[in-house]
């Protein structure tokens, strides 16, 4: 008996492990992201490290209540690619008040999705290599911060990038928690006498009255929604589907989209399903019994709770830091978000024209009518499609208009071919008349 329950405990405390190890993954993975796109649209030190506070109240809150509600290992994170986005975004008109007002418009645009299914279908409506697209282009510069660094300050920033290489070949979920740890002694050993000394390493909670600007809302408020429903929600449920589970979107969805209205007003972007952390909490690894790996998650939440009480250090380190050092340790955790976006975008030739124009277009940071380049990189792809898909039906249709199907054809005007030439067309024409299956 004893040793039966001895094992019970074990299973047990390695699940808990495997739920901290998660927290601490995920939160070290990205909050110099979170960080830099919170300062990047107008966030004071103060501000951002609120933010990244009511983020990690936020997800704890969800992931605890999810875990236990449906006995599912649920993993809440942040939206990364979010971040990412107001990094590439920049300030904004109204300042950061305008941002948080559009951070509000897409918490309720993800409450409506988990209301109403008409939102969840237009996001899957948007072909998958334009969304690939759009998330590389929106990643691209802070993923070449790494060798901008290395040229600047090669002193601080070699370390980091060789760190982050030597632990992506054998400890390839810790490669950027030690880049990060890395950045930290060179910030120690090289920075300022005084350190962290002056800095309020207590967390904080500042309260960010919003404004609405119709301009902001277009440029972060409807891009944020789609990156985090198309790069955090729907990989997240497929994630999780790989290792049996189907946890009911819609509730999740609302779940999630209360706990960003909650936490925009204090400086938090959105909160989501995780996609990485979901494979830590999710999998055999976890815990033997799929139906006891819940308890992974509710530990992610407690870890994130207890995380959270670290912004204000976290704030510290970053203003000590080069910020094209920080840049680097978020670039670094991004790359493999911009090698899949990429490889999604290009890989099937159907649409990868329209692919290119949505990258380039998202890339060149441009800004039109206050309006940010994430958006215009959507919509120039769309239309790049569009075009397209008419010019190859266009194609398909002879001089005088009329479709060149066997149908409108007159019998007569044409050769009749033999029996065996008849039935060989045959057979080689009707994969292409049945419909391609959607992905």
């Amino acid at each position: 008996m004893r040793s039966v329950n001895g094992t019970v405990w074990e299973v047990r405390v390695q699940a808990v492990m495997a739920g901290l190890v998660s927290a601490v993954v995920g939160y070290a993975s990205s909050f110099t992201v979170v960080l830099a796109g919170l300062r990047a649209v107008g966030a004071t030190p103060g501000q951002a490290a609120s933010g990244l506070l009511a983020l990690c109240l936020g997800i704890g809150v969800v992931a605890v209540f999810l875990g236990l509600r449906y006995r599912m290992p649920i993993s809440i994170a942040w939206s990364t690619p979010g971040a990412a986005l107001l990094v590439a975004t920049g300030p904004v008109p109204g300042g950061f008040p305008a941002a948080v007002g559009a951070f509000i418009v897409c918490a309720v645009l993800i409450v409506l999705a988990g209301l109403s299914p008409w939102p969840a279908r237009a996001i899957a409506a948007i072909p998958r290599p334009i969304a690939g697209a759009m998330l590389a282009g929106v990643i691209l510069s802070l993923c070449t911060a790494p060798v901008r660094a290395v040229v600047d300050i090669p002193l601080l920033a070699v370390p980091v990038v060789l760190t982050w290489a030597v632990l992506q070949r054998y400890l390839r979920q810790w490669a950027v928690p030690g880049a990060l740890v890395a950045a930290v002694i060179a910030i120690a050993v090289h920075g300022p006498g005084d350190g962290l000394s002056g800095a309020a390493l207590r967390p904080a909670v500042e309260l960010t009255t919003p404004t609405l600007n119709p301009s902001v809302v277009v440029s972060i408020a409807i891009p944020l929604f789609l990156v985090t429903m198309a790069a955090q929600n729907v990989p997240g449920m497929t994630v999780m589907a790989t290792y049996g589970y189907l946890p009911p979107l819609r509730p999740v969805l609302v779940a999630t989209g209360l706990a960003s209205a909650a936490a925009a007003p204090f400086g938090g972007h959105a909160v989501n399903l995780a996609a990485i952390t979901a494979a830590l909490t999710a999998g055999p690894d976890t815990h033997p019994d799929p139906g006891r790996r819940w308890i992974a998650t509710v530990a992610l939440g407690t870890g994130q709770l207890a995380l959270g009480l670290g912004a204000g250090l976290a704030m510290a380190l970053v203003l000590l830091s080069p910020p094209v050092l920080v840049t680097a340790v978020a670039g670094l955790a991004l790359l493999s978000a911009l090698g899949s976006s990429l490889a999604g975008a290009v890989t099937e030739p159907e649409g990868r024209e329209a692919a290119v124009v949505t990258f380039v277009v998202t890339a060149s940071g441009m800004t039109i009518l206050g309006i940010g380049a994430a958006f215009w990189g959507l919509a120039a792809g769309a239309l790049t499609a569009l075009l397209l898909h008419r010019r190859s039906s266009t194609t398909k249709a002879d001089p005088a208009g009329r479709p060149t199907s066997s149908r409108s054809e007159n019998p007569s005007s044409r050769p009749v071919p033999s029996r065996r030439e008849s039935t060989s067309a045959e057979r080689h024409d009707r994969p292409d008349s049945s419909p391609r299956p959607t992905r």
